[in-house]
């Protein structure tokens, strides 16, 4: 199996730590809002990855945190007069929410940063100890010029780059020894959370969560850590400069990061209209076709959005899961048990297809050339099959589909289609909970319906439903 190393900028073939496991973290998002389609996409691909290494037979610890403690939940947090522990957790039930419709697999952790301020702390000092970094009025800076490696990830020069970012820049620019020194701590600030630690009250910088969260749950070294190309620099250079000096081994064996995603073939941006969250989607469509969608392109490319490629996604999927539907039907009204002699060669013919799907996942999870092994699988069931086909040899048609399009996280079989009748029903019953002040079965019934494809309006004239 070939892995495209960002480290090397050269795909390389994959080796564990430890034969048969695979250590894996993941950035996760930070949680102020709905997630945006721009999330999902890593959550996506990296769930994909997760899955073909399970399909080969590896068990898989996967990591992927929640930043809750940040600039931008404060903010919300201030302009809605709650706490940020409030944001926080609002939006990470939010998220997962998201993560159920688009069938992410539950991660072994979902570490959250504000839970592990002890262990990052432990790591700012092991860092102060050893000469990396240093203290000046209660801010704790990394010295980036001391890790004689920095920049091997980004491949940037040392002498090129300007210090900045996310959560980087804070007052006090003047008290580092050198511009592109960054912050491990910050002090506390008026209407902020905060934290005891031996530099007085105050809080992590952004970089060092995840440094500490990855070593906590999968150790001081790591097979894979994965996230957007964003990340590559500065954070994911951060956390090499990090762990390496306070660990003193090399703390990630390969580097994932998937390309960008535009709409309409522009950067997606609030201030151009063009940003979407999942939830919005939703409302249009299955987030299994945003799914589909999603790993229809290689995972490193630029991926563009837009509503034509939706709809060729949608088109894609429906082929794919009528196919296993009609298998079923065949199944049902078949009255031949066992395999023929003839039955048995042809399912042998299909193996074909699951060496190209296996050797375009090999191939750095190209899963664009491995839905294309499917749609061939697909060409060849519907050809090959009708209502003489004896039950056995059309399941094992089937199981074989389901297993391929299940570790794409396509899910194949539908389940039964919700009656108009008891639709009607269920929002009768989330009425009568509204009007007896219980919110929370209210909300419960429309997640409900929302899994099950139907997005409920409310309107002046009363609640409309539709279909996804």
């Amino acid at each position: 199996m070939k892995v495209y190393n960002t480290l090397s900028r050269k795909k390389e073939e994959f080796i564990p730590l430890k034969e048969g496991e695979v250590k894996m973290y993941v950035c996760g998002p930070t949680v102020y809002n709905f997630i945006h389609i721009g999330n999902a996409r890593p959550m996506i691909v990296f769930d994909t990855v997760r899955r073909y290494f399970e399909y080969k037979g590896y068990d898989v610890n996967f990591v992927s945190n929640f930043t809750d403690v940040d600039d931008k939940i404060i903010r919300k947090a201030n302009e809605e007069g709650v706490t940020a522990e409030e944001i926080s957790k609002r939006y990470i039930e939010e998220c997962k929410k998201d993560m159920d419709g688009m069938n992410i697999e539950p991660a072994t952790k979902n570490p959250l940063a504000t839970e592990e301020i002890g262990g990052m702390i432990e790591m700012i000092r092991t860092l102060i100890e050893k000469g990396y970094a240093y203290e000046k009025n209660g801010t704790v800076y990394y010295r980036t010029r001391k890790f004689k490696d920095y920049g091997k990830l980004s491949h940037k020069n040392l002498d090129d780059l300007q210090s900045g970012g996310r959560a980087l820049l804070v007052t006090g620019e003047d008290e580092k020894e050198d511009p592109l020194d960054f912050v491990l701590w910050k002090p506390k600030k008026e209407g902020e959370p905060a934290w005891q630690s031996p530099w007085g009250e105050g809080r992590p910088g952004w970089h060092i969560e995840c440094s500490e969260m990855s070593k906590k749950y999968l150790g001081e070294q790591i097979d894979i850590h994965a996230g957007g190309e964003d990340l590559i620099f500065p954070h994911h250079e951060n956390e090499i400069a990090q762990s390496e000096a306070a660990n003193g081994k090399e703390f990630a064996r390969y580097w994932m990061h998937n390309g960008f995603l535009n709409i309409d073939n522009r950067k997606m941006s609030k201030s151009l209209g063009n940003f979407f969250t999942v939830r919005e989607i939703s409302e249009k469509y299955d987030l299994q076709v945003l799914r589909f969608f999603m790993l229809s392109a290689h995972y490193r490319s630029p991926l563009n959005f837009s509503a034509e490629l939706m709809e060729a996604a949608k088109s894609g999927l429906e082929r794919i899961v009528n196919s296993a539907s009609n298998l079923k039907f065949l199944v049902q009204n078949s009255s031949a048990e066992k395999m023929t002699e003839e039955e048995n060669r042809m399912f042998e013919e299909t193996s074909e297809y699951v060496k190209d799907f296996e050797r375009a996942m090999d191939d750095d999870f190209n899963t664009a050339d491995a839905i294309a092994a499917i749609f061939d699988l697909v060409k060849y069931i519907n050809t090959h099959t009708d209502e003489n086909s004896s039950k056995e040899y059309l399941e094992k048609l089937h199981k074989r589909l389901s297993d391929l399009a299940d570790v794409l996280g396509v899910i194949v079989d539908k389940d039964e289609e919700i009656l108009d009748e008891d639709i009607e029903a269920l929002i009768r019953e989330r009425q009568d909970a509204r009007k007896e002040k219980n919110f929370a079965r209210a909300d419960q019934i429309r997640d409900e319906l929302l899994s099950k494809g139907i997005i409920l309006e409310d309107t002046r004239e009363g609640v409309k439903w539709r279909r996804a």
